[in-house]
């Protein structure tokens, strides 16, 4: 099996530091960059035949092995260029025509949405992805596809909250929860993408008096991210917060006895039950337009939608699959289950810019 060539883009103005799989393992595991650097690659070289350049903004060392399978598979090598979402949007467009990108993996609807905007992905038409893919988690012309879910739920502290005062995402902006809510500011793209939810579900206006509603409940002015807000939760400095469930998931399988101690006060509880059902959103992935390699970049997305990819790429986070039937990490499945939203996701793209909008009415920071 040919190893993997992985890239880490930095920005626009740097040069890419160019690392082994297993040094970039051992340092990240470090929480540390290797600051070795060199030129950044010739973009505008055909790549060879066989090959497969990624562009990811999911920096997560399991991945790293779910590639190699791909790898393993086909005989096709992947070359793994990681950098932040909006960095990697960046790249590809001032790359232009002689981008080398093949595949770009991003996480959340709105970025997804921000990069097909751009011009960025080519439709693709395979019956494996319409099969295995829920409409939901899917572009209807097929410029992207969802790979994994990920829950936005409201987590609150056990000691303050009991589970039968939650209902909806909407309850959060009755007056009972004045002074006990905290969550993060609202550049957050999870907490837009929510807001977008919103205003596809009940439109504009409603959203926005919600929107004040929410702030009106501040304990404090929003910071820091979702495990920050879990942390606060669990240490009494708001009741009750919104979060993504990968996140607690991680404190429930740390060997930190404090993060033990956090995830022992934490509740989780998924919103709207009884109606729409649980907000959901995605990690997904699409074909470069102008991807010199489409046949490998296709063969790609259809490997990430099979049952062993599935599960293994799920679980390497702690998220959801996508498609039916796979095991869910046992963290997961003791969370229970719960009715997702199946509202299509590519519906909230075009509300992004107005949920950004009604939160800076409302107040949201």
């Amino acid at each position: 099996m040919k190893p993997i060539s992985r890239r880490i883009f930095l920005s626009i103005s740097t040069a890419t530091a160019v690392v082994g799989v297993n040094q970039l393992l051992a340092s990240c595991g470090n929480n540390q960059s290797d600051t070795s650097t060199s030129p950044s690659p010739d973009t505008t070289t055909t790549p060879a035949e066989g090959e497969l350049n990624l562009y990811s903004s999911r920096h997560y060392n399991t991945d790293e092995e779910l590639y190699q399978g791909f790898t393993k598979e086909t005989g096709v090598k992947v070359n793994l260029i990681e950098g932040k979402d909006d960095e990697l949007i960046e790249r590809i467009q001032s790359e232009g025509e002689n981008t080398p990108a093949d595949i770009l993996i991003t996480v959340d609807i709105g970025r997804l949405w921000r990069a097909q905007e751009a011009g960025i992905f080519t439709p693709v038409s395979s019956t494996i992805l319409t099969e295995k893919i829920p409409p939901a988690l899917r572009d209807p012309e097929g410029n992207w596809f969802g790979f994994t879910k990920r829950a936005r739920v409201i987590m609150y502290n056990k000691d303050k909250v009991k589970p039968e005062e939650l209902s909806t995402y909407e309850n959060l902006a009755v007056p009972k929860w004045k002074g006990r809510f905290i969550v993060r500011s609202s550049g957050n793209i999870y907490n837009q993408s929510l807001v977008a939810s919103l205003i596809e579900a009940h439109g504009e206006a409603k959203t926005e008096e919600w929107c004040k509603g929410l702030v009106e409940n501040f304990a404090r002015e929003p910071q820091s991210n979702d495990t920050g807000q879990i942390q606060d939760v669990a240490a009494g400095v708001g009741d009750l917060t919104l979060a993504n469930t990968y996140y607690l998931a991680r404190f429930a399988k740390s060997e930190d006895p404090v993060k033990q101690e956090v995830y022992q006060k934490i509740g989780l509880f998924f919103p709207n039950q009884n109606d729409r059902g649980t907000h959901v959103n995605i990690s997904g992935a699409g074909v470069v337009k102008t991807s010199k390699n489409q046949e490998n970049a296709v063969k790609f997305l259809e490997y990430l939608a099979s049952d062993k990819a599935q599960e293994f790429f799920a679980q390497g986070n702690n998220e959801y699959p996508v498609v039916e039937g796979i095991t869910l990490d046992p963290v997961l499945e003791g969370f229970g289950t719960f009715k997702a939203d199946e509202t299509n996701i590519a519906s909230f793209g075009p509300n992004l810019a107005t949920a950004v909008k009604v939160m800076d009415r409302a107040g949201w920071k």
